[in-house]
């Protein structure tokens, strides 16, 4: 479904990605996790061209991504929806007019691009909140919106760069349900950047370790997360531990 063969960025005298490879299979939700400024983010905004690779191979269902013009590479973008760490959202417009905007302006007759928004907000269960604009929604909300405008083109492919990195804890838990019930429906395949322990543990079907732009490690989560081999798996299976402790502890404590 999707092939990334030695994927390699550079800014200036940084190196963000260095001879990166992943392959992701037709339904398969895979977790990109690591240390901050490890180049999760960078990693997954070159597969659609966001950030240009200085060289390396994307292949989406045989489709060269390097080798498109931008005509091309609009039209591919269509089948790959991406969810960004802030909304994006335009204040003036109505829930459904911010997920109709960009099928409308790419030629969508405006009834088909209507019914597509409101089965892609159905989805992540703001069926009741078509008129409301984003300054009368809660932050968890204004993320679901996002996630709706991505969904509303059917994509083959969805990436998620740190969807709840913007939002309050007490809000996390709702993006996470509709992320969850994505990746169990298998329509897309996934790629997720994530300090989401828990979420990971649940959902991927493959863990992806990066650091200094490398990946250091994958496999299952009952794979990386019980009997890691790099040093990155090391510490998250530490924190794990941690977090269950701490967890233990304070049940037992009440």
């Amino acid at each position: 479904m999707l092939s990334i063969q030695n994927l390699f960025k550079r800014f200036g005298n940084l190196i963000a990605i260095n001879e990166f490879s992943l392959t992701v299979n037709k339904g398969e939700t895979v977790v990109l996790m690591g240390p901050s400024g490890c180049g999760k983010s960078t990693t997954i905004r070159t597969i659609n061209r966001l950030v240009e690779p200085d060289r390396g191979s994307i292949l989406l269902n045989e489709h060269d991504i390097m080798a498109l013009d931008i005509d091309s590479l609009n039209q591919v973008r269509k089948r790959i929806g991406f969810v960004f760490q802030h909304f994006n959202l335009i204040g003036r417009l109505t829930t459904l007019e911010n997920v109709m905007l960009g099928m409308v302006m790419g030629g969508m007759q405006r009834e088909i691009a209507r019914d597509k928004a409101i089965g892609a907000l159905t989805k992540v269960g703001l069926e009741t909140h078509l008129e409301h604009k984003p300054g009368e929604l809660s932050g968890g909300q204004q993320q679901r919106v996002g996630i709706a405008r991505a969904l509303a083109y059917e994509p083959e492919l969805m990436l998620w760069d740190e969807p709840t990195a913007s939002l309050d804890p007490i809000l996390v838990r709702e993006v996470l349900v509709v992320m969850e019930e994505l990746a169990r429906d298998r329509a897309s395949s996934m790629i997720v950047v994530t300090h989401e322990l828990p979420f990971a543990l649940r959902v991927a079907d493959r863990i992806v370790l990066m650091d200094k732009g490398q990946v250091v490690e994958e496999g299952k989560p009952s794979q990386v997360f019980v009997n890691p081999i790099s040093e990155i798996g090391r510490k998250y299976k530490e924190l794990i531990e941690y977090q269950m402790n701490t967890s233990a502890q304070s049940l037992a404590g009440n």
